[in-house]
C-alpha cells in the first residue's frame, strides 16, 4: 500500500490510543467492522471519504487531523 495510507494508519492509531479507545470500541462506534477497523489501523486500505468522516466523528476530531501531510516542495 502507499505511503500516505501509512502514514495516515500511524496518525488514525495514534489518536485512537490516545483517547484510549480499543479497535473493538472504535468499531462499536463507527458501525464498521471490527477487522475492516484492524486492517485499516495497519495501512492495509484505503477507506472511503464515509468511513473517514465516521472515525473522525467518533474520535471528536476534525478528518483532516487524520490526514497526513504531504510535501508541496518541487522534486
Amino acid at each position: 500500500m502507499s505511503d500516505l495510507i501509512h502514514k495516515f494508519a500511524e496518525k488514525l492509531r495514534s489518536l485512537r490510543e490516545e483517547k484510549n479507545i480499543s479497535q473493538d470500541g472504535l468499531s462499536k462506534l463507527t458501525d464498521i467492522d471490527r477487522s475492516y477497523i484492524g486492517r485499516i489501523d495497519r495501512g492495509e486500505v484505503n477507506i472511503s471519504i464515509n468511513n473517514l468522516f465516521k472515525i473522525a466523528k467518533a474520535l471528536k476530531c476534525q478528518p483532516a487531523d487524520l490526514m497526513p501531510e504531504i510535501d508541496l516542495s518541487d522534486d
